[in-house]
């Protein structure tokens, strides 16, 4: 008499499916048990290809001219103000970061980089970071360097005054002249705030002349 076949044994009897690891999949289905050890650092370099869409767009002549005047009137503005107040004092009010500043304030109005909370919270924040790093951290090379524009930008994000140049004020703070460490926090108030609204004023004036530009987007 024939034996009854077993599913048991049927199953044994096929053949075995080798499957690639990265095919395999938790019991949810939706994540790898296992990869190839190369793919996840090819995908990594990948992201360093960019995107297809290519350099941005040209800007109009009109509006380099506009971002031209501002930063030429901005710039001026607070480079008179430390000629005329700050005689014998190095030109404090021209630091370096308000350069980066200009860049946004009448280059890219309407980033939101660009606005009067940023620029002048950001700038202001980064200062008083700057400051309490140099004055606080001891003298470790790079120590007090790294941690004032490290925490400036973490304060700027936490407070949403998110602004590049607010980055080089803080190093500032630190690698700055004796005359800008001697102002201590005073450093936040002149150069830097008394600057930062003055680069405001001047935006405000020029880049609404345009017809084509609306500055600020928003203040708070």
């Amino acid at each position: 008499m024939r034996t009854p076949h077993s599913v048991e044994s049927s199953e044994s009897v096929k053949p075995a499916v080798n499957l690639p690891e990265a095919s395999l999949t938790t019991p949810t289905g939706t994540a790898p048990i296992h990869t190839h050890p190369t793919r996840g650092l090819r995908q990594y370099l990948h992201k360093m290809r960019g995107t297809p869409r290519g350099c941005p767009p040209r800007v109009a002549v009109v509006e380099v001219l506009w971002s031209w005047l501002g930063a030429f009137l901005g710039i001026g503005a607070v480079a008179l103000l430390g000629q005329y107040s700050l005689v014998g004092t190095d030109h404090l009010f021209m630091i370096g970061s308000f350069g980066a500043s200009a860049v946004l304030v009448y280059g890219v109005p309407q980033s939101p980089l660009a606005q009067p909370r940023n620029l002048v919270g950001g700038h202001l924040l980064s200062a008083l970071v700057g400051v309490l790093c140099y004055q606080t951290l001891p003298p470790i090379p790079g120590l007090a360097e790294a941690a004032a524009v490290a925490s400036a930008i973490a304060l700027m994000h936490l407070t949403r005054t998110l602004h590049p140049p607010g980055g080089a004020t803080a190093l500032i703070a630190v690698i700055g002249s004796e005359e800008i460490h001697s102002l201590g926090y005073l450093f936040a108030l002149m150069p830097v705030g008394l600057g930062a609204t003055l680069l405001l004023s001047v935006g405000l004036l020029v880049n609404n002349l345009s017809g084509h530009r609306r500055y600020p987007e928003f203040w708070l």
